[in-house]
Formats: structure tokens, sequence, C-alpha cells
């Protein structure tokens, strides 16, 4: 009966941890539009965290704009890079956030 509680415990601690970061902030921000210019379409987009550790990789984005979304290669899920130093070059004092892309795209903002 021990084990059984404790094995339960576990399931319901593991649950709970990954559904609190999975809903934390939804419907508290302001949904935000983002252009992709390979597709010429507009997407609804919300901040789900921010600021994002400088480790992995990211894509720029520069004014609302970026190249590549839903559905094209370089695509990141929304793992976001802006050149807040405006020095060229992905560094440690620049902006890293994950903001992902809600489709579908549409054509007007």
């Amino acid at each position: 009966m021990k084990r059984r509680l404790s094995v339960l415990f576990v399931v319901l601690l593991i649950a709970l941890v990954t559904a609190i970061p999975a809903s934390a902030g939804r419907g508290n921000e302001t949904p935000g539009v983002v252009y992709v210019t390979s597709q010429g379409l507009y997407y609804v987009t919300f901040v789900v965290q921010d600021p994002l550790p400088f480790q992995g990789r990211f894509q720029q984005i520069v004014n609302g704009t970026t190249e590549f979304g839903p559905g094209d290669p370089g695509y990141l899920g929304g793992r976001w890079w802006e050149d807040t130093d405006m020095n060229g070059i992905m560094d440690a004092t620049d902006h890293y956030f994950l903001c992902p892309l809600l489709g579908p795209g549409r054509t007007t903002p």
C-alpha cells in the first residue's frame, strides 16, 4: 500500500510540474502579430516566456517581421532573438524570448 501511494504521489508531482509551465501566463498577455516574409502571411502570437536564457538556436525577428514561419524549415517554433545592441551578432546582451506563431496565417494584419 505504501508503495502504491508513493508511485501515485510521484505521478501526480510529475503531472503538476509539467502542467504549470504549459499554462503559465496564458490569457494574460495581449496577442501580437508577426509578419512572415517567406509566406507573405501574418500570424497571431503571444509571449510564453520572456526572457529566455541565451542557449540553443534562435530565429531573428526585426520589428515584428521574420523570414520563416510554421511549416518552413528555418522556423524554430517561436524562439526569437532581437538584436538589441545593433551589432548584427547574436550575443548575451540581446533579447531572447519564446513567442509561438499561431495558425492559420492570414494575408492582413
